[in-house]
């Protein structure tokens, strides 16, 4: 909802400020579908020549996340704290064992059904379930895990940047592509140099909307959704942040409890419940 705020500010601003000085709109609208199918076009090409076809899938996925509303609220992160808690608890009572169904059978897991999105949620229920195996287990200590959670993060976030770099490479070859059809248009007027001198005006600030569009794609439209998918990438990481601060402390001995309270730690202070929401929260689940 607020790109298509921001964009609108950017489109009232720039265009009514050239209208209210007296700007001739029409010429701009006159060679507006021309210039972008030239500046989208090879935009476009260069997208798909420089990237995998997994990056571009990303991207759009990633660019569809962009039109919606963030999923990882106060809400979110409680239930998720929540989730663990109750794993940790039933571990810590009845001993690792008795989680092994619930770590196997994530899906049939009354645990994790009891817990909405985040129980359902594919990539936190893997994440969780994978090291609670490997707890169960007992075959590598704190230190071996968390070694291995911060390579697994680390990998998660190179793959989710790697559509956040294509978008950026897309802003900043817009420009370029706008001189390109610049320079195109001024090659179509030189080569009507015999026409009317009002004629040739207009044919050279058709021209020119070319590089005004390029900057403007580029700078108002594509780098501002750059940035806010890196943000909602950041967010994503934040949560395996969450669940892997919680198991070390588990596994070094705290009560669960504690465990996620160190959890609920590493959250974002703008998304962080306080400390009695959670334990209120937990006690209610």
């Amino acid at each position: 909802m607020f790109v298509i705020v921001g964009w609108l500010i950017v489109m009232v601003c720039v265009f009514g400020v050239f209208i209210f000085h007296g700007g001739n709109i029409g010429v701009v609208l006159t060679a507006l579908p021309f210039e972008m199918i030239t500046i989208g076009g090879a935009t476009m090409g260069a997208f798909v020549a420089n990237n995998q076809m997994k990056v571009i899938k990303a991207s759009l996925k990633g660019l569809g996340t962009c039109f919606k509303g963030s999923k990882y609220t106060k809400a979110r992160y409680m239930e998720l704290l929540a989730l663990l808690f109750d794993i940790l608890q039933k571990a810590r009572k009845e001993g690792l064992m008795a989680i092994e169904k619930d770590v196997e059978e994530p899906h049939s897991s009354e645990i994790f059904k009891r817990h909405g999105d985040v129980g359902h949620d594919h990539h936190v229920v893997e994440f969780i379930t994978d090291y609670l195996r490997m707890m169960v287990s007992g075959n590598l200590n704190a230190h071996e895990i968390e070694s291995l959670m911060d390579s697994e993060i680390d990998t998660h976030h190179q793959e989710e940047h790697a559509a956040v770099a294509a978008l950026q490479r897309i802003a900043g070859g817009l420009p370029a592509f706008g001189i390109v059809a610049a320079v195109l248009g001024v090659v179509n007027t030189m080569g009507s140099v015999g026409q009317p001198p009002a004629v040739l005006g207009g044919m050279i600030a058709s021209a020119l909307v070319g590089t005004f569009l390029g900057i403007l794609l580029a700078y108002a439209f594509a780098e501002p959704l750059a940035g806010l998918l890196e943000q909602k990438v950041e967010e994503a990481g934040k949560e395996f942040q969450c669940i892997k601060t919680t198991l070390l402390a588990s596994m070094q001995g705290y009560n669960p409890a504690t465990a996620i309270e160190f959890g609920r730690k590493v959250l974002y202070s703008t998304d962080r419940p306080t400390f009695q929401e959670l334990e209120a929260f937990v006690k209610k689940k």
